[in-house]
């Protein structure tokens, strides 16, 4: 038998790609790289992804279609390659390969605010002159779409080298993405775990974060898999926990710590951040109001041996700026403002800290027994 490129073309144009109906040849998936030794035939099949639900299907269609039309003395099986069109995502131990330092901020319940510490350090960083990325993991209350104006945004694909990656929105100076851009705003995201792993993983790996100093992911309040999934897809630098100074506070803050210190996560304690701290009225800079206790935060900071990296006052222009889509860090002569300015400062030296005098996170290797 006598084999030339022709009669492996007119086999393979008739193996339908199932994500289309149309054939191989058509779609121009088969390479131009067709050899032909004796009755060894070998080419390449290219996908538009690497990880193309049809590949193994349609490699298995194209050995049978030569085998079948051509004669079953080909030696195929086992010679085709696959190619693909977008690289794959990277392994995780390479991912965001630009970011310098990536911040866990948490809190052992809701309602302490954690999100607008979160988005506050944030803009507090950028207006220091820091390269800032925030990314909501608070993936079933995404509420950073509002606090940053930017509800409206859809972020769309880019081309990034040989891939295909999603382009953060950005606002004062912070790129930022949420699941909330995904869903429609007035429906509640009703996901299992697993779904919402898988999408938090697709942000952080086919998203175009670029080069930044500081990474910091929204988690959702208490302790869950999502939190797993992050520390297993991401070598975290360190955690913050944001708390009120109640003790029922406390007492789940003290939770989240433990969860971070503990030998399986091992993620450095950044430190603690007490919200809520007193109730200052803006027109009365000078006195403050014990509304949830005085300084139970200090006392958990000093009990844990971590630092207390910050009391944020409340004043009302906290809760407007939230829902204005205007955080008050912005304002840095602000109380708030100048809350949060120092915030940033102690977040950036606590990093410096731990990164001069601790060895690199590692990621939480998952073993199956």
């Amino acid at each position: 038998m006598t084999l030339y490129p022709k009669l492996i073309m007119d086999a393979l144009a008739k193996v339908r790609y199932p994500g289309t109906g149309k054939d191989l040849v058509t779609m121009g998936m088969v390479e131009d790289n067709i050899r032909i030794d004796g009755n060894k035939v070998s080419f390449s099949l290219l996908f538009e992804k690497p990880n193309d639900p049809f590949i193994k299907s349609v490699v298995k269609a194209a050995e049978t279609a030569i085998l079948t039309y051509i004669g079953e003395e080909v030696e195929i099986k086992g010679n085709i390659t696959v190619e693909a069109k977008q690289a794959a995502r990277p392994e995780p131990d390479k991912l965001l390969p630009e970011v310098k330092n990536i911040i866990a901020v948490s809190s052992g319940k809701g309602g302490v605010g954690k999100s607008t510490v979160a988005a506050n350090l944030a803009v507090a960083l950028a207006l220091q002159g820091y390269k800032v990325g925030l990314l909501d993991a608070d993936i079933f209350g995404p509420s950073q779409p509002k606090m940053f104006n930017v509800e409206e945004a859809r972020p769309y694909m880019v081309e990034v080298g040989n891939r295909e990656l999603i382009e953060p929105a950005a606002n004062y100076g912070v790129k930022l993405l949420s699941i909330g851009f995904f869903v429609n705003k007035e429906d509640a995201v009703l996901w299992r775990g697993a779904m919402a792993s898988n999408a938090l993983k697709q942000l952080i790996g086919d998203a175009n974060w670029g080069d930044l100093d500081y990474f910091l992911i929204d988690l959702p309040p208490g302790t869950s898999d999502i939190h797993l999934t992050m520390v297993q897809t991401l070598a975290i630098t360190g955690a913050i926990v944001v708390s009120t100074p109640q003790e029922v506070a406390l007492a789940d803050a003290r939770k989240g710590i433990s969860m971070f210190m503990g030998e399986k996560i091992n993620v450095p304690v950044l430190g603690l951040v007490e919200n809520m701290s007193w109730f200052t009225p803006a027109e009365l800079p000078e006195n403050k109001y014990y509304l949830f206790g005085k300084e139970g935060g200090k006392r958990l900071a000093e009990e844990l041996n971590i630092p207390l990296l910050g009391q944020i006052p409340i004043v009302q222009s906290i809760c407007e700026g939230g829902d204005s889509g205007k955080p008050v860090a912005l304002n840095p002569d602000s109380i708030t403002g100048q809350a949060f300015q120092k915030l940033a400062e102690n977040v950036v030296k606590q990093i410096d800290y731990r990164n001069e005098h601790l060895d690199p996170t590692r990621r939480v290797q998952v073993t199956h027994k």
